[in-house]
This record gives structure tokens, sequence and C-alpha cells, in this order.
């Protein structure tokens, strides 16, 4: 695996302090392999430069080529546990993750066909199985976390709206009370409210503002939403017993297959990646949850044509912003501006074009 560096050395304000200068970050993705799929490990370093940090294998299989959905690779909130989707063997891999690599501590079913998106809560993952594109159906499952262990939830299994809704994302939202799950092929957005135990009581459908919603990122009580088919963005305000009101609605990215969207770590700013345009997005998100888009052409951070833009991570510090690209099998890594600019870094390739996900800190 080759890595190399572009335009280092920049005078640029970047946002968030809160890790040490000296501390190097860590970043995860998969080589999504049919045969056996691999965890790739890279180390980012303080000046936002990105280094191989080795291979390890999950134990499942891939599924050959790229997922279309966001969080299939899952970092629980202290950096001490790392979550793998296994969508060819419907299998979730939970490996212990420190500064001297990653250890498998173990592997289960997924609770249905495909898993392809995560999302942890303390000690409560829940895992979106998209079985209705494999001859099955559509569901989501919950599991309980403890010392590396999965177990799994019982009555936890829910369904989606329909058997084949092709489900993007799932994620916690009012501080681990409601459960999201956007379908790309409905054209809605999934709710469901917790009980105490963390099984599902209370399942909503809304319709999206935009078309094709995919990928989402939670500030605590709002939603904010990419949608591939309309070119846009959306926010939503989600009450504690799931129900969701528009913020804004479908605002214009002036780009091409918006499906992956993250905050920043303050949650000033929304990104997409632009899977179409092989671009990124950057929107100013209002006090009250509103969405502004910061260039005018939507081209906040550019990796290129037919790089295929896809998942991203913002660095634990807020300081900078990873995009996988698997059109060109890279990871790029931008710094981000107080004003929500982005200037490209380094550039990590060699990596598999059915890559997907990307976790970090």
């Amino acid at each position: 695996m080759t890595q190399y560096l572009s335009g280092l050395g920049i005078g640029l304000a970047l946002v968030g302090t809160t890790a040490k200068a000296d501390e190097e970050g860590r970043l995860y993705t998969m080589d999504n392999a049919a045969g056996a799929n691999h965890v790739l490990a890279f180390q980012q370093e303080e000046n936002g430069s990105i280094t191989s940090a080795g291979t390890y294998a999950t134990g499942g299989a891939g599924a050959g080529a790229g997922l279309s959905s966001q969080g299939s690779i899952s970092l629980s909130h202290d950096g001490r546990w790392l979550f793998v989707c296994n969508a060819g063997s419907s299998e979730v891999s939970v490996f212990a993750a420190s500064r001297d690599g990653l250890v498998l501590t173990d592997k289960v079913a997924s609770g249905g066909q495909m898993p392809v998106s995560l999302a942890i809560s303390h000690h409560l993952l829940y895992v979106v199985n998209a079985g209705g594109s494999a001859g099955g159906s559509d569901n989501i499952t919950a599991f309980t976390f403890d010392n590396g262990k999965l177990t799994t939830l019982a009555g936890s299994t829910q369904p989606l709206s329909a058997a084949n809704t092709g489900p993007a994302q799932v994620s916690f939202a009012q501080d681990g009370e409601v459960i999201l799950v956007t379908e790309r092929l409905t054209n809605l957005i999934d709710t469901y409210a917790l009980r105490n135990d963390g099984v599902a009581r209370e399942h909503h459908t809304f319709q999206s503002v935009g078309t094709t919603p995919f990928g989402f990122d939670v500030g605590s009580d709002r939603m904010f939403v990419s949608e591939a088919g309309t070119g846009s963005a959306s926010s939503y305000k989600v009450s504690d017993d799931g129900e969701l009101a528009v913020i804004s609605g479908a605002v214009s990215t002036e780009q091409n297959a918006p499906c992956w969207l993250i905050l920043s770590r303050d949650a000033r700013f929304a990104y997409t990646a632009n899977a179409g345009s092989g671009s990124i997005s950057g929107f100013r998100v209002g006090h009250e949850g509103s969405l502004h888009l910061l260039d005018a052409d939507g081209r906040t951070g550019v990796i290129g044509t037919g790089t295929h833009p896809v998942d991203m991570v913002v660095s634990r510090d807020g300081r900078f912003l990873n995009c996988l690209a698997n059109g060109n099998g890279t990871i790029n890594a931008f710094g981000i501006g107080e004003d929500g600019s982005l200037q490209p870094l380094a550039v990590a390739s060699g990596i598999a074009t059915s890559a997907a996900g990307l976790a970090g800190r």
C-alpha cells in the first residue's frame, strides 16, 4: 500500500483543541472483500498526514463492492472498540482497538442478511440489515455489548417499512432514546422510540423532504440528512417519541449524488460527500438547525472527477475531515477552517475500490 502527502505546511486556522498536540489519530476502513473481509488501519499525524498501520482479518466476508450505506464501521465513543459489518457473511465483528493495533474479540450473526450500518450507544449496538436485496427482508436488530462480546437483545428485531427498502444508515438520536433509519428506495425515514431495555416500542415512518434519503448525522435532537436523488440536504427536529419536524427542506448542494453526510465536532457545519461530482459540500448550521450552503457552487472540498467520495469522519479534535473515495481507492484528509472551509492536506492511496466505511478518532 502506498501513501503520499500533498499541500502540507499551509497557514490555516483549525477548529477543535480537545486532543493533545502530540497525539496521533486513528482511521479505520475495510476492504469489504468477498472472500475474506479485512480492516485497514491508518495513523493520522498532527499535520494531517496518513500512513498505514496494519491490516486485520474480520473473520467474515465482505460484499465485494462498495456498500450503498453510511456507518458500516463504527468506533465506540471512547475509541476502545471497533465494530465492523461483514455484509457477505451476515455477521458483525468486534475488535479491541489500541495504539498497538486491533485484536478480534467477537464475531456474531447480524440478526438478518447483509448488515450495512451500525450504531453504538453506551452498551447497546443496533444493526440495520439490507436483507431485502439478498432475497430476505430488511430489519434492525440490537445487541448488548460487554467487554468485547455481543449478545443479541431478545425481541429487538424489527422490520422496516417494507421487505426491500434499501436501508442506508441506522443511528441513535435523543441521547440514545430513539433509533433512526433512512430508506433509499422508498424515500422514507423510520423512527423507533426505545424502551428502557433498548427494545423498540414504537415504529413511525416519515416521508423524506428530498428524494433518496441516504447518510445522516445527529446532534442530540436534530437529524441532518443527505438526499442523493434531489442533490440536497435536509434537517429535522427529532422528538423524544420519534416524531420528525422539518427545519430546512431539501437545500441544494449544487452537486450530484450527495450520499454521505457528517457534522463537524461542534455541529456548526455539515458536509456531504457528493459521489457523482467528486466533491464535498459544506453547510453552515444555524442556531435553530437550519442549513446554509457555504459555497455558491457547492464545492467546499474537491477530490476529483470519478473519485466517488463516500464515507467521512471528523477527527476527535475536530481539526480534520477525512473522506474515503472508493472510485480511486484513497482516503483524503482536509483541514477544517474556523469558517467551515476545507483545505486539502494529505492523501493515502492503494486502497481497494471495494472499500466501505470509515471510522476514526
